[in-house]
């Protein structure tokens, strides 16, 4: 049997510019890729969860790369404590690199593992990827974490230079890796999943980042970048995406980017912020969860059109606006006093592009309960926001034909009563 060590691949799927992959490469032992369909994941998901399809077509593309350079992928289905027991047994492994995951599932599954792998003395590396600056990188003076965007950024930006942006040269290594074939790829089929026919955004994104900062807020333009999906399965590098951030001058996106990665420190530092209010004060609040209402925000029946806009599209495409995505969150938490957390899920279960950090960061913000959130007295009117960013309808007809017509939903609840609403029951549990 031939020692190797195994780079294992989660979150970071692709072979150019890979942390892990580089340093796997530049070690004593050849190298050979792996990746798990967790069931533990998988499990929780529908059947045809499109963000499985999206990753199977990936490691699909992958295999044939690695087939090219006389290596290839093993693909596994199961319980990774299980999947490492029989990788054990068919290989003699050195040593497993990975990159890291900040998702409290993740954390706990990594932990769990270097427990296991230490009593077998195998040594688990794992590197910074999926973001460039993590944990406790960029902390206050008194080395606290921050909690408010605006002087987390400042530091960010001061700290960004080429060191950190640098991508990793994995392309001079490959001569490293395992060299095999035919091995086990279960099919969709096998794992009892189905194959999507939702379509995946491309990495197309250089020629919106000129007006990047204009176009962003109108949903009826395409003027987003769509690589939310990438980054978060590693199909695109962050260093690639800040690269040209900086290359084409888009502040703004690169400030986008730098959101992403305050909600993941926010996560790592405070990690019951995925399931609790960030303000515990927060979780006094008396929330109405009316369960009729909640199915017609789901389906995009509540009667403000701009709101049902945004549902119908994230139920045909997995994707919505990041405006929208704005407008339906303060929706239902404000005018239908629901709890962000059953939109959270919603959201987890719909979104191609869905990252527990910024998903829980987003909600939070506009229920008022997170970290430098929307002050609790903010309460999204729908109608200005539409006004404002949609005036022509564009987007509203495109997504709700009907609208306009007798057809069309009456409101769910009148707006003026439910701001004086919220607002009420807010401050009650927020004096209390």
């Amino acid at each position: 049997m031939h020692p190797i060590n195994i780079l294992w691949l989660r979150r970071d799927l692709r072979l150019e510019d890979n942390a892990a992959l580089y340093h796997a490469l530049k070690s004593d032992y050849p190298v050979l890729l792996l990746f798990i369909f967790d069931k533990n994941i998988l499990d929780k998901c529908a059947k045809d969860d499109a963000r499985v399809t999206f990753i199977y077509q990936t490691l699909e593309n992958i295999k044939k790369e690695l087939r090219a350079k006389d290596s290839d992928l093993l693909v596994k289905y199961g319980t990774p404590e299980k999947i490492w027991t029989e990788i054990l047994k068919d290989y003699e492994v050195k040593e497993i690199y990975t990159n890291h995951d900040y998702e409290p599932y993740a954390r706990e599954r990594d932990d769990n593992m270097a427990e296991f792998l230490t009593s077998e003395k195998i040594a688990f590396k794992t590197y910074k990827d999926q973001v460039i600056f993590e944990k406790g990188e960029i902390l206050k003076a008194d080395k606290s974490p921050y909690t408010v965007f605006t002087p987390f950024y400042k530091q960010w930006q001061a700290k960004l230079d080429g060191f950190y942006t640098k991508s990793y040269p994995t392309k001079k290594y490959f001569k490293n890796l395992f060299k095999t074939k035919n091995l086990s790829f279960p099919s969709l089929k096998e794992m009892e999943f189905e194959e999507s026919k939702l379509n995946f955004p491309e990495i197309s994104y250089k020629n919106k980042l000129a007006d990047y900062g204009q176009e962003r807020d109108f949903p009826a333009n395409d003027g987003t970048t769509h690589i939310g999906l990438h980054l978060r399965f590693g199909t695109l590098s962050i260093r690639k995406a800040v690269q040209d951030a900086i290359k084409e001058k888009s502040n703004v996106w690169l400030s986008e980017l730098a959101w992403r990665e305050f909600y993941m420190m926010i996560l790592w530092h405070f990690p019951y912020a995925a399931f609790d209010s960030f303000k515990k004060q927060y979780d006094k609040i008396k929330w109405r969860n009316n369960e009729a209402e909640f199915k017609s925000w789901c389906k995009g029946n509540t009667g403000y059109p701009i709101v049902d806009a945004g549902m119908r599209q994230l139920n045909e495409t997995g994707w919505m606006h990041n405006r929208v995505r704005m407008v339906v969150a303060s929706f239902l938490s404000k005018h239908l006093l629901i709890d962000w957390r059953w939109g959270e899920a919603y959201f987890a279960e719909k979104l191609l592009d869905y990252e527990m950090a910024s998903n829980v960061g987003g909600w939070q913000w506009a229920a008022g309960s997170g970290n430098d959130a929307a002050p609790y007295f903010r309460v999204f009117n729908p109608e200005l926001q539409t006004k404002r960013f949609d005036s022509k309808f564009e987007y509203i007809k495109k997504w709700v034909p009907e609208y306009g017509t007798k057809k069309y939903a009456q409101p769910i609840v009148e707006h003026t009563f439910a701001r004086e609403r919220v607002l009420k029951v807010f401050k009650e549990a927020l004096n209390s």
